[in-house]
């Protein structure tokens, strides 16, 4: 079968005027192997999706925006390894030396700007300033980890990139950016849309799924910028992509920088370099970013032993681009996906919280196979080499496999940790009125009491969030928004998560902890 014919039957479900769409791109070298494009690019007009649509790209944004920090440090206007706060004034003091290179490669430790937005209240999809994003981004003196100990993936680290950029180079980011890379490239769709209200040549209209199972429109509000905020189409990323492979307007020596680990944790090396990610694809090498933002979800990724690049861009996130991009890379290259002589023991499904933390996932059964959820959402278990499970996703938090009387045991850069099944022991009496706060942090909570559960409130500065708590184990707690129309809850985060942090509740503290946000503590009052 030809690539272009098993393509198009992979995107048939969404090639219809009742369907919002897909751009996919697979080239060898400099022959288009495939250039399809499916569904609408505004369902209310009835406009079809083609390749210079210009959809969000959201993550795939850190890739440009650590290119422009290598090249400004060559120019000499920086180095990686200077303090962030030498060039960022507001920053406080972070009782640890932050470095541009901690930014760069997900290193830092610094917490997550939309956790911190979310945990504060600060609605996402409402329109705002960059100057409330910098604010917020810059509230928490506390790290999350030592910097340069840990990889955790925090949208703070290239919001900080994209100010240094502006600051040294005395520049705005989108200027910058089209004087040293999509200008010269000819990336003419390739651009900073800040928030959702920018009106741009062929911009698909970004959609999501409804209440009842119907599209709407997107939103995102929260003004963003080299972190996540560029638009491109497929004519673009394919320049783009072949540009990786084959410099024409920077040093190759800087893309062979950002392909190769940038740290060692825990004695092994990082798969993230600097704004790109080293995996393995249906088997095979490969180095890209993916991205995800309200109303899209995308990923493109290079195969550079077979010169091969494929990119999927798309206007609404009902999707897993990792699946399709896996189903693609098989037929065009091949599966040599391996797996272990023994097949790994199938979990036991439920919700397991850490054994000497406060971390809490779920298993579940499917029709098919088992999934894990997160706080960030579900992804389906499939085999690694090693005799494990490990979720299908484009960074996945750890490997599993069957421990010890009913436990699971994850493993991430070569550490172990135990997960026991969660629910043992009951609630601890909870006070009605009971007050935390954190100067550190900016935030104060109230426990009350709501019939026969429990609504925590947090409040920020200028925002506020009700939510609702369920109890897991013990102390542990996960909190859900207290509305419970999806309009409502969209106001905490553009999608509608499993839950949004985990609480630990004792009688003189209260402990947050998210997937990007680590022992935020709140001191009893």
């Amino acid at each position: 079968m030809s690539i272009s014919t098993y393509i198009d039957g992979l995107f048939s479900e969404w090639n219809n005027a009742q369907s919002p769409g897909m751009i996919v791109a697979v080239a060898r070298g400099d022959e288009d192997l495939h250039r399809g494009a499916y569904g609408m690019a505004d369902l209310a007009h009835a406009v079809p999706m083609d390749f210079r649509t210009v959809t969000r790209i959201a993550s795939q944004s850190k890739q440009f925006t650590t290119l422009l920090t290598l090249m400004l440090e060559q120019d000499g206007l920086l180095s990686l390894d200077d303090d962030i706060r030498d060039h960022l004034d507001y920053l406080p003091d972070y009782g640890a030396r932050v470095t541009v290179r901690h930014l760069a490669n997900n290193t830092s430790g610094l917490r997550d700007i939309l956790d911190m937005m979310i945990i504060g209240g600060t609605p996402i999809t409402a329109p705002s300033s960059r100057d409330l994003a910098r604010r917020t981004a810059s509230r928490s003196a506390a790290l999350n980890f030592a910097p340069g100990t840990e990889l955790l993936y925090s949208n703070t680290n290239f919001l900080f990139l994209t100010e240094i950029l502006e600051k040294v180079s005395g520049q705005r980011f989108e200027t910058l950016l089209a004087e040293r890379l999509t200008g010269p490239l000819g990336m003419d769709d390739t651009r900073l849309m800040v928030r959702d209200d920018a009106i741009l040549p062929r911009l698909a209209v970004h959609h999501r799924r409804g209440p009842d199972g119907g599209w709407l429109r997107a939103a995102w509000g929260i003004a963003i910028g080299g972190e996540g905020g560029l638009v491109s189409s497929g004519d673009d990323m394919l320049r783009w992509l072949r540009h990786l492979a084959r410099p024409t307007v920077c040093d190759p020596a800087l893309i062979a920088r950002m392909e190769a680990p940038s740290a060692t944790i825990h004695g092994l090396p990082s798969p993230y370099g600097f704004g790109l990610m080293s995996a393995v694809c249906a088997g095979h090498r490969c180095i890209g970013h993916g991205g995800w933002i309200s109303g899209s979800r995308s990923q493109s990724l290079r195969f550079p032993d077979q010169d091969i690049a494929i990119s999927i861009l798309s206007n609404h996130d009902d999707f897993s681009p990792v699946v399709l991009m896996e189903k693609i890379a098989a037929h065009v290259l091949g599966d040599r996906s391996t797996r272990a002589a023994t097949r790994p023991a199938a979990l036991s499904p439920g919700a397991y919280r850490q054994a000497d933390g406060d971390e809490i996932f779920i298993i579940d059964d499917g029709d098919r196979q088992q999934s894990l959820t997160t706080g960030m959402g579900s992804a389906p278990l499939v085999e690694s080499p090693e005799g494990r499970w490990v979720p299908h996703s484009s960074m996945p938090p750890f490997e599993l496999s069957a421990g010890k009387d009913g436990t699971v045991v994850t493993e991430h850069f070569a550490r172990q940790r135990v997960f026991r099944p969660a629910g043992a022991g009951a609630p601890q009496t909870l006070k009605d009125g009971a007050a935390y706060a954190s100067a550190t942090e900016g935030l104060s909570a109230t426990l009350e009491r709501n019939g026969d559960g429990w609504r925590l409130r947090l409040d920020s500065a200028g925002d506020a969030s009700l939510l609702r708590l369920e109890h897991r184990d013990g102390t542990l707690f996960t909190a859900h928004p207290a509305e419970t129309d999806p309009h409502d809850q969209w106001r905490f985060a553009p999608w509608v998560l499993p839950w949004l942090f985990t609480v630990r509740i004792e009688p003189d503290r209260l402990v947050i902890n998210s997937d990007r946000t680590r022992n935020l503590v709140l001191d009893a009052r």
